[in-house]
């Protein structure tokens, strides 16, 4: 009998793929309809429950991470280039990704093949925390946008609620800010500049 009697460590372990940034590996955290928020262990590689989600807040999609990819520095110094809100580092996290799809994921802790095509950087707690906007591979709904600007302003209007309003509690400041949005060629530029962040966090 043969089996694996270990994990690849879905940050360190998972090839983000030969073709990126055009097409990336996602390795999926939660999906909508989650009531929780789960988490990858950075130590262990296992999923862990974050905290649970807050209020009436509906994920908007898939969401996961980049894995070999890191938002340290460079991710900061690229925010700085573009926009007067105070970036003080990057989040120090992989970087997060939202994947849509017409086809119901039921669960988390998987992998699946994307196409980027634009973003948000978020700037929580003054740290920037892109979220890359992605669609499936093949998917036959959402695999024909390959702009951020192309998909119904519904959905666009949802990710930048979402991202918002989901630390938000009553009687407390808001920590999150949307500093800008970018298409294609700028998600394909972040994505670069976090795998060269991730070169520097493991070579050191």
């Amino acid at each position: 009998m043969h089996f694996r009697t270990n994990k690849a460590h879905p940050w360190h372990g998972i090839e983000i793929g030969d073709d990126a940034p055009d097409e990336v590996t996602v390795f999926i955290e939660i999906v909508p309809g989650d009531t929780v928020k789960y988490e990858v262990d950075k130590t262990s590689g296992y999923l862990m429950i974050d905290r649970p989600q807050q209020y009436s807040n509906v994920l908007p999609s898939n969401y996961g991470f980049v894995p070999q990819t890191y938002c340290g520095e460079k991710i900061a110094e690229l925010a700085r280039s573009q926009t007067d809100i105070e970036i003080t580092a990057g989040d120090g996290d992989p970087l997060d990704i939202l994947v849509l799809s017409e086809h119901h994921i039921p669960r988390g802790d998987i992998i699946l093949k994307a196409k980027p095509i634009g973003g948000f950087c978020l700037v929580d707690h003054g740290e920037a925390d892109d979220k890359i906007v992605a669609v499936l591979k093949g998917d036959k709904v959402f695999g024909q946008y390959n702009e951020l600007a192309e998909l119904p302003e519904g959905i666009r209007e949802r990710f930048a609620h979402y991202f918002l309003t989901y630390k938000t509690l009553p009687g407390r400041e808001n920590v999150c800010r949307i500093a800008y949005s970018y298409g294609r060629g700028g998600a394909h530029g972040v994505i670069a500049t976090a795998i060269e962040d991730y070169r520097e966090l493991t070579a050191a």
